[in-house]
């Protein structure tokens, strides 16, 4: 009988910038409170990579050097690198090759993939399935994004909304019991109006009219994108736990992508979970994108335990949502 191989995250690492973006900060910017960010977002200050010379590699680059130092394996062991991102640092050059680079990892291949907020997640199923394959046993899977270089700071609506940073995971090949488990993935592309970037692709190349028109930034029907994220988290974590047996009484964590502390509540009452089972740190870094899942494990991974029951969800443009089930295992190092 063929055995059967799992995909367990082993190590961590993150990292955000050193320059802080208050809500006071903002107050000096746009029409805007520090009260009324709070009140409506959760967040007080975001991070920001204020040097036009860096890029999301770097951001990645510094997640992933802080996993090999805390997880003490050889970088020659990785063998491949995908990174989940919405503001690569090149069009035709992928952020993952720029990374290998960057970090030493000589004999690793890279990718990029992208879903947006939801790029995490996706991108940690398809290092799982590689794992689970067996045709590699050490991937590395990083959700980075630098928001500020598609934010319009004079744009209220989005600006308080997006900080910069990354994380990074380790997924190793095992036989234990330990690992991603299922996940529930759903995409509509009927919403892509509500939360996009509408210049710089190929249908609308960035030009003088676009740039002219604000056109290269984020733009979002906030209101149709908190209902939809409720719904679509709320949906697809209630449908993984029905296929996998799972009660609400066996998930130990749920950790949900920080767009917006009223949505990240609201999933979690829904769930019936209690709100010390439900990780949250946008207050500090605010909407990551990509990294905000990767960065919630690696801050509270002394929180869990081996065979903690996870749940991941996340929603994001496109519009893509889904949930991810996951047994935590142990740590190296």
């Amino acid at each position: 009988m063929r055995k059967r191989y799992n995909a367990a995250i082993t190590a961590l690492g993150g990292y955000v910038p050193e320059t802080i973006l208050t809500n006071h900060d903002l107050e000096k910017m746009v029409d805007t409170n520090s009260d009324w960010i709070i009140s409506r977002t959760g967040i007080h200050e975001r991070r920001i990579l204020n040097d036009d010379s860096l890029a999301t590699s770097d951001l990645a680059t510094m997640a992933v050097k802080r996993l090999l130092e805390d997880s003490h394996i050889n970088p020659d062991e990785i063998e491949c690198v995908i990174v989940a991102t919405a503001t690569p640092d090149y069009i035709m050059v992928s952020t993952a090759s720029i990374v290998c680079e960057k970090a030493g990892l000589k004999n690793a291949w890279g990718v990029d993939s992208n879903a947006a907020c939801s790029g995490f997640l996706y991108a940690l199923t398809l290092g799982a399935s590689l794992i689970e394959s067996n045709r590699y046993k050490n991937v590395i899977v990083i959700g980075a994004d630098a928001n500020s270089s598609i934010v319009n700071y004079e744009d209220r609506n989005t600006c308080i909304l997006f900080g910069d940073g990354a994380g990074a995971v380790l997924l190793e090949q095992t036989e234990a019991e330990t690992g991603l488990v299922d996940n529930v993935f759903k995409t509509d592309g009927l919403g892509k109006e509500h939360l996009i970037v509408t210049a710089g692709g190929s249908l609308n190349p960035s030009s003088l009219d676009t740039l002219d028109k604000k056109q290269n930034y984020i733009s979002q029907n906030g209101r149709i994108v908190f209902k939809a994220a409720i719904e679509g988290m709320t949906q697809t974590c209630n449908e993984i736990m029905e296929r996998n047996h799972l009660e609400i009484k066996d998930i130990n964590w749920l950790i949900p992508h920080q767009a917006n502390l009223r949505i990240i509540q609201a999933v979690g009452d829904k769930l019936g979970l209690k709100e010390d089972q439900v990780k949250v740190n946008i207050q500090l870094y605010g909407n990551t994108t990509a990294a905000t899942i990767p960065l919630c494990m690696w801050e509270f991974k002394n929180d869990f335990k081996e065979n903690d029951n996870l749940l991941l969800t996340a929603f994001g443009a496109g519009f893509s949502w889904g949930a991810t089930y996951l047994k935590w295992g142990k740590l190296r190092g």
